[in-house]
């Protein structure tokens, strides 16, 4: 009798194990769950605003807006940009565009992200317009935030520009981030470094590097401008021209810039009303100016930084047969640090 009472015992406890593994009348076993995705929070900015030139329009917008503050949890921010046409119709020239954030602690406005407009069509064709990485500016995009949107447009009918930003909650490369300016000859397409002639623009700076910092990089924005004489291959600069611009850091030759095609004539925003599908150096009509990104692969915590930024030669002859004879490379430089720890920002000078 007692060998019959263990028995039943056992197999009552077999039974009742098997009804807690077992999820449906199947048997599968019930799956445990899987990390959590990632989560998007989706910030609106700018909704359509109007920028124009004359009839009392402005080519710049500012306004405040409140973004998270949480970002030792951010893994990544998105900008989206959106232009799309006034009741008129869109603006027929590509124009040089972009959009800054003011640091809080320093007061300046920083070039997050800059764009060529294309010839009179919106960029609706894409979903969500025109996208940018602006991961590298976690520490300015937090909390209220002013940002200041701008195109170089002459004329009143202009475009309705809208952004939004997507912040991707997960794991961050690094818990801290920290950016400063090197640079910013940015102002508009013909307040950037003239090219080919003597000129009186800083080029040179020193940059401490926090003792901390764990990585480092250059962010680096470049669009020319202009169609000075003497042409290469029929390619005016310098706008046209093949360049490549160099980074010195102690004075050695440390990063380059490939100023070249970008495929123009592949651009999804097609069918544009001018001249759009033959290859600037370094930009295109209707697409995001490259950011290009300069990483110290060895550590350079703690360490000063001694910063030139080179033209490959080239003399301007001053002979276009046009109003403006000039070239000019609207530039932005930022040094970015990061870090697992709490850090500050690189000091230029």
């Amino acid at each position: 009798m007692k060998k019959l009472l263990s028995t039943l015992c056992c197999l009552f406890v077999v039974v009742s194990f098997n009804s807690c593994v077992n999820d449906d009348s199947t048997g599968d076993p019930v799956v445990p769950p899987g990390p959590e995705p990632d989560k998007v929070v989706n910030i609106k900015t700018f909704d359509k605003e109007h920028l124009g030139f004359g009839g009392g329009l402005e080519q710049t917008a500012v306004k405040t807006f409140t973004f998270p503050t949480d970002m030792d949890k951010v893994k990544n921010i998105k900008l989206y940009l959106q232009l799309a046409c006034p009741t008129a119709g869109c603006n027929i020239w590509d124009m040089y565009a972009n959009v800054q954030a003011k640091d809080k602690t320093t007061g300046k406005w920083y070039e997050i992200a800059r764009y060529i407009t294309p010839y009179g069509r919106s960029t609706e064709v894409l979903d969500r317009g025109l996208v940018v990485d602006v991961t590298d500016f976690k520490s300015v995009l937090q909390g209220a935030t002013e940002l200041r949107i701008f195109i170089e447009v002459w004329g009143a009918d202009g475009w309705l520009v809208s952004t939004d930003f997507d912040y991707t909650y997960g794991t961050p490369d690094y818990k801290y981030y920290e950016v400063e300016e090197v640079m910013a000859y940015n102002k508009n397409s013909l307040e950037g470094v003239p090219y080919g002639e003597t000129h009186n623009f800083d080029l040179t700076h020193s940059i401490q590097i926090p003792t901390n910092a764990e990585s480092a990089h250059i962010r680096t924005i470049i669009s020319g401008w202009g169609h000075a004489t003497p042409m290469e291959a029929g390619r005016g600069c310098a706008e046209w021209c093949y360049r490549t611009h160099h980074v010195w850091i102690n004075s050695e030759e440390k990063f380059s810039h490939e100023l070249k095609a970008e495929g123009c004539a592949s651009n999804p925003i097609n069918n544009q009303r001018g001249n759009w599908k033959p290859d600037r150096a370094g930009w295109c009509p209707g697409m995001m100016v490259p950011v290009r990104i300069d990483k110290f692969t060895n550590s350079v915590a703690g360490q000063n930084l001694n910063f030139e930024y080179k033209f490959q030669p080239w003399t301007n002859d001053m002979q276009a047969q046009i109003d403006n004879p000039h070239a000019y490379y609207a530039i932005s430089n930022y040094i970015v640090v990061k870090s697992n720890s709490p850090i500050v920002k690189p000091t230029v000078n």
